[in-house]
C-alpha cells in the first residue's frame, strides 16, 4: 500500500475520532457538570499512566507480526500473541484490583472537590479500574493489525466503538442517568465489546493453530527489544502526562477540568501527528537499512516542512480564534473567555512538540532509544519543579505555561541532540527553515492579521471563516517559499514503492 494510503485510513480514524470526541464534551458538561469532566480527564490520564505498564509488548508484537508476515511464518506469529495476551489479560485483572484497593486513598487525598460527595467520586474511581481492565487488551490486539497492515480494518473498529462509547453515552446520561457512575459503567461494557472486537479480527488475520498454548520462549526471544521500547514509552508517558498528574493534586478539581477540556481541544492536533508518525516512521527506517542518505535527508526535511505547512498555521488559528470556537463549542460566552488562553498556551506546547515527531522518528530509525531516552528525562526533571512553582503561583494559568515552555525547550535541545549524533551538520537548517520558516509565516499571516480580524467586530462565524482562509493563504506561502517540497512529497507520499 501507498504511503497515502496508510495516512488516509490513519487521518480519517483519527479526525473522526477527533470529531466525536469534541462533539459530545458540552454535553458532558450539561449532564455531568465541569467537576464530574475532572474526573473524565483523571480517567484519561490514569490510562495513560497505566500504559507504562504495558513494557513495550505492544510496539513489539506490532514488529513481530510485520517480520513473520514478510516471510509467511504466521503459526509463529500466532504463537506469540496466544502468548501475549495470556499475559495481557493477567494483567487487566491485576490493574483493576489495584485501582480498586487504592480508590479510597485517592479519592481522600487527591482528589479535591467542591460539589461531588466523597462517596460518587470513590464509586467513580473504583468504575474507572473496571473501565481499564476491560480496554487493557485492546493495544495488543491492535498492534497486530497494524503490523499485518490491515489499518483499515484496525481503523474501521476502531471509529465504530468510538462512536458506541461517545454517543451511547450521551444517549445513558441523557435517558438513562445523568450520573458520573453511569458513564463509566457505560464505557466499561463498550470496551469489554471493544477488546473481543479486536480480538476476533486479529485472530481473523493472523489464523487460528491447535497448538495454542502458553510459550515462555516467546517471551524470552523478545524480551531486549521490548525491554528498549519499555524504557522510551515510559518516559514519554510520564512526561506527556506529568502536567496533569501534578495539576490534579494542586488543582480544585473545578479548575482541572478546564485543563483537561482545554487539552481535549489541543490535542485535537494528534488527528494530525498520529498519523503522520506512523507513516513517516517505517519510510525513514527503510531508507536507513538501504543507507540511501540523500532520499532519507529529504524525506526528513521536506516531511517537517509540509507538516509544519499544515500544523503551525491550524495551530495558530485556534489559538487567535479560542474564544470564539469555544463560545460556539460550549453556548457559553464567560466560560470560553476564562478558558481561551488556557487554550492558546497548550495549542502552542502541543504545536512545537508535534513538530518533533520527525526527529524522535529519525532516532528510532536507527535503533537509537538511548537518545530519546536521555531527552525525555532531562524534560521530566526540569518540568516538574516548573509545573509546581507556576501552578501554585499563577494557578490553571501556570500549569499550561509550564507545558508551552517545556515544549520550546524540547524543540531547541531535542534538535540540537539529534543533529550532533545523526545527519551532522543538518540540525540548524532544518531548525531554521524546515521549522522556522512555516511558524514564521503562521504567526505574521494568521496570528498578527487574525487578531487584527477579531477587532473588526464580526460574527463568530464570519471570523473563523476568515480565520481559515488565512491557514490556507499561510500553506500557499510555505509551498511557494518551497520549491522542492511538491516533487519530494510526489516522490515519497505517492509512489508505489514497498514499505514496512
Amino acid at each position: 500500500m501507498r504511503l497515502s494510503g496508510n495516512l488516509l485510513a490513519g487521518l480519517t480514524n483519527s479526525i473522526w475520532s477527533a470529531l466525536i470526541g469534541l462533539a459530545v464534551v458540552p454535553f458532558y458538561l450539561k449532564y455531568l457538570g465541569i467537576e464530574a469532566y475532572g474526573l473524565i480527564g483523571f480517567f484519561v490520564t490514569t490510562q495513560a499512566l497505566l500504559s507504562l505498564l504495558d513494557m513495550g509488548l505492544a510496539p513489539t508484537i506490532n514488529r513481530e507480526v510485520a517480520r513473520y508476515s514478510a516471510s509467511g511464518n504466521l503459526k509463529e506469529v500466532g504463537k506469540l500473541l496466544h502468548t501475549l495476551a495470556i499475559v495481557y489479560w493477567g494483567m487487566a485483572g491485576v490493574i483493576s484490583l489495584l485501582i480498586v484497593s487504592l480508590a479510597p486513598l485517592i479519592t481522600e487525598h487527591w482528589l479535591q472537590s467542591k460539589y461531588l460527595s466523597q462517596q460518587t467520586i470513590e464509586h467513580a474511581v473504583i468504575l474507572m479500574g473496571l473501565v481499564v481492565a476491560c480496554r487493557w487488551p485492546i493495544g495488543l490486539y491492535q498492534s497486530a493489525l497494524i503490523g499485518a497492515q490491515r489499518l483499515t480494518i484496525s481503523s474501521g473498529i476502531n471509529i465504530a466503538m468510538v462512536t458506541l462509547g461517545s454517543l451511547g453515552g450521551v444517549m445513558v446520561l441523557a435517558f438513562v442517568a445523568p450520573t458520573i457512575e453511569a458513564f463509566f459503567i457505560w464505557q466499561a461494557g463498550v470496551g469489554l465489546v471493544y477488546a473481543a472486537t479486536m480480538r476476533w479480527a486479529a485472530w481473523r488475520v493472523i489464523g487460528r493453530f491447535k497448538d495454542r498454548r502458553f510459550d515462555i520462549d516467546k517471551l524470552r526471544q523478545i524480551w531486549r527489544f521490548s525491554a528498549g521500547m519499555s524504557g522510551v514509552a515510559v518516559s514519554g508517558v510520564i512526561l506527556m502526562q506529568l502536567d496533569k498528574v501534578l495539576l490534579s493534586r494542586i488543582l480544585s478539581l473545578e479548575d482541572f477540568g478546564r485543563y483537561a477540556l482545554a487539552g481535549v481541544v489541543a490535542n485535537g492536533l494528534y488527528v494530525l501527528l498520529t498519523p503522520t508518525f506512523n507513516v513517516i516512521y517505517p519510510r525513514l527506517s527503510a531508507l536507513v537499512v538501504t543507507g540511501d542518505a540523500d532520499k532519507l535527508i529529504e524525506l526528513y526535511r521536506s516531511g517537517t516542512r509540509l507538516l509544519s505547512a499544515v500544523l503551525f498555521p491550524i495551530a495558530t488559528a485556534i489559538a487567535v480564534f479560542a474564544e470564539e470556537i469555544l463560545s460556539l463549542w460550549t453556548g457559553n460566552l464567560s466560560f470560553a473567555s476564562s478558558m481561551a488562553p488556557i487554550v492558546a498556551l497548550l495549542l502552542i506546547g502541543t504545536a512545537l512538540n508535534g513538530v518533533m515527531h520527525f526527529p524522535y522518528a529519525l532516532q528510532l530509525a536507527f535503533g537509537m532509544t538511548r537518545l530519546p531516552l536521555m531527552i525525555n528525562v532531562i524534560l521530566v526533571i526540569m518540568m516538574i519543579p516548573m509545573t509546581i512553582l507556576l501552578a501554585m503561583q499563577f494557578g490553571v494559568i501556570g500549569g499550561a505555561t509550564a507545558w508551552a515552555l517545556s515544549s520550546g525547550i524540547y524543540l531547541l535541545m531535542g534538535t540540537w541532540l539529534t543533529h550532533k549524533t545523526l545527519l551532522k551538520g543538518l540540525g540548524l537548517k532544518w531548525l531554521l527553515w524546515d521549522v522556522g520558516m512555516p511558524l514564521c509565516l503562521s504567526l505574521l499571516v494568521v496570528g498578527i492579521v487574525g487578531d487584527e480580524v477579531r477587532e473588526w467586530g464580526y460574527s463568530n462565524y464570519v471570523e473563523l471563516f476568515i480565520g481559515s482562509g488565512l491557514v490556507f493563504f499561510a500553506f500557499l506561502l510555505v509551498i511557494l517559499f518551497s520549491p522542492r517540497l511538491r516533487f519530494a512529497v510526489q516522490n515519497n507520499f505517492f509512489s508505489d514503492e514497498p514499505h514496512d
